[in-house]
């Protein structure tokens, strides 16, 4: 994220910000008392396109025809268009052309949360609505509502076409100015992988493939929770009783849309080598939950999702020591993904840096597409949820896997944990960049020495993620049916070199061994590198 003074191309790109935010303030109550049998008989005709200050009176029918003749008509607008080179032409057709919302069950479900707002208001960065009577928020809305009722996907041209008012404004200065900054994010990242590729790997003998997956030690129990009618359920993986006995034991939690399934992988890898492991369940936030998103039959809620996380750790926690959750360990690893992975951090007791809400102000004037966390941190900082919450006494290292949370414990803000952080990312990661939610939330927060990331090339967001029928080689039938360009390269090896990571990292913290030097690794056609903070730090300084 870019600080610093505001200079006047940035200025400029905020002058439509005012009437975005406008329209996005009504979101929530507008949806619930506009009535979509008012929906207008007039949609606009003319639009009012600005290039370097000067406003082109067109019809919106023209501008549909140039768009999709690919930039071919002739006309007054071509004339106009020339002024931009063929880069930004090119461009424009294809932010014109691309879906604002897809997937209409979550498109409605969608302008109904509270990511919208900031949807809107990089929408009302580049389109102005300005007639005697103002467009209002109610009716914006309604015309993505009503698009998506009809339509798989609604482009920014759709809506164009269909907003009910006589005048509407493109502002190509503003279009322009957000690209550059959009491609500015996206510089920092590539600027990351460049720096790591650039790093000689020791290479490592391949691993073999493992141990089959097995089952059967296994069992699930039901813990009593007043937030949870059903209860609580809980896996169990005892450590293997072949390996040495371990003081701590291990507790897993899934994130947003995650299964204990996706993660026996992991579980099993952990108790193989003495740990006793209990995964939890999360019912509002797990798979079932997404899928109903996914669906249109409920919305999701980050405040709700995170305090019940909260409550289902704090039972865990208290069910183990009472014994009723029989798990052998004196001392707790909080092990998460994604948003399980920002749980363990607030029960690390680290509290969120004064002056969050100004931070996500400033991260929202540039829609974060590099980095889709921010949105979600951003979400629960205004329900005011982000808090510490020490949980335990006992903890004895934190883990997290796609971890996030760069805005609510900045670098060289935060203080640092007291117990040994261990961060985990890969390269294609955008929902959760390796950067800003790794590396810089290292430098942040991890000042035990034995301290690290590790970030892996080519993995994503879901590569711990193990589907049904991916160790076969297969897809599987699963939420996480996502094609390599999501889910990375070799998840399968992926995820053998994560656990290998996870359990050095647990046999230093149980031999009390500091991190030591950075390393960068290779084994096979994968590469990784484990970085220490002041590593870490470093590189988030040269790619700032």
């Amino acid at each position: 994220m870019e600080t610093g003074s505001t200079t006047a191309e940035d200025s400029a790109l905020l002058r439509g910000r005012s009437t975005g935010r406008r329209l996005a303030m009504g979101l929530m109550s507008s949806l619930l008392l506009f009535s979509l049998g008012l929906w207008p008989l007039r949609a606009a005709e003319s639009l009012e396109v600005e290039i370097d200050g000067v406003v082109l009176p067109i019809t919106v029918a023209e501008l549909g025809r140039w768009v999709r003749s690919g930039g071919r008509t002739r006309s007054e607008l071509t004339s106009w268009l020339m002024l931009l080179d063929a880069e930004s032409r090119q461009g424009l057709i294809r932010l014109l052309e691309a879906p604002v919302l897809t997937q209409g069950s979550l498109g409605q479900q969608m302008l109904r949360s509270w990511a919208a707002v900031p949807l809107l208001d990089a929408f009302g960065d580049l389109l102005r609505v300005e007639d005697v009577q103002r467009v209002s928020s109610e009716q914006v809305l309604a015309v993505l509502e009503h698009l998506l009722r009809s339509k798989p996907s609604v482009s920014v041209l759709d809506v164009l076409e269909a907003l009910p008012s006589e005048k509407v404004r493109l502002d190509l200065d503003a279009l322009v100015l957000a690209a550059s900054r959009w491609r500015r994010q996206m510089r920092r990242h590539q600027g990351l992988t460049a720096s790591l590729a650039r790093s000689k790997a020791q290479l490592l003998p391949k691993a073999s493939a493992g141990e089959q997956l097995d089952t059967t030690a296994m069992r699930t129990v039901v813990l009593s929770a007043p937030h949870r009618p059903q209860g609580l359920r809980v896996q169990i993986w005892p450590g293997s009783p072949e390996s040495p006995d371990q003081s701590s034991w291990v507790l897993l939690m899934p994130g947003l849309g995650g299964d204990p399934e996706h993660f026996h992988w992991l579980a099993h890898a952990i108790a193989a080598k003495g740990w006793s492991v209990a995964v939890l369940d999360h019912p509002g936030s797990d798979a079932a939950a997404v899928q109903a998103l996914l669906e249109g039959r409920r919305p999701f809620v980050g405040k709700q999702a995170l305090l019940e996380r909260i409550k289902d750790l704090e039972i865990a926690l208290h069910a183990q020591r009472s014994g009723q959750l029989p798990v052998e360990g004196d001392q707790v690893v909080l092990i998460g993904h994604s948003l399980g992975a920002l749980t363990a951090l607030l029960a690390g007791g680290v509290s969120p840096v004064d002056g969050l809400r100004e931070r996500c102000n400033l991260a929202l004037e540039d829609l974060p597409l590099t980095n889709l966390s921010q949105l979600l941190q951003c979400e629960l900082a205004a329900s005011g949820v982000l808090t510490a919450q020490p949980l335990t006494s006992s903890l004895r290292a934190v883990v997290g896997i796609n971890s996030f949370g760069s805005l609510v414990w900045p670098m060289f803000q935060a203080g640092h944990l007291e117990q040994p952080l261990l961060l985990m990312g890969g390269t294609l990661d955008l929902i959760t960049p390796p950067l800003s939610e790794q590396l810089a939330l290292l430098s942040a927060l991890g000042g035990h020495p034995a301290s690290r990331a590790v970030i892996v090339e080519g993995a994503s967001h879901f590569s711990p993620i193990r589907v049904e029928g991916q160790s076969a080689g297969g897809s599987g039938n699963d939420l996480f049916r996502l094609s390599e360009e999501l889910v990375g390269v070799q998840p399968l090896e992926v995820q053998r070199l994560l656990s290998e990571e996870l359990i050095l990292f647990l046999q230093q913290v149980e031999a009390a061994e500091p991190m030591g030097s950075s390393r960068h690794l290779r084994s096979g056609s994968i590469r990784w590198h484990r970085l220490n903070r002041r590593d870490a730090a470093r590189l988030v300084r040269e790619n700032q």
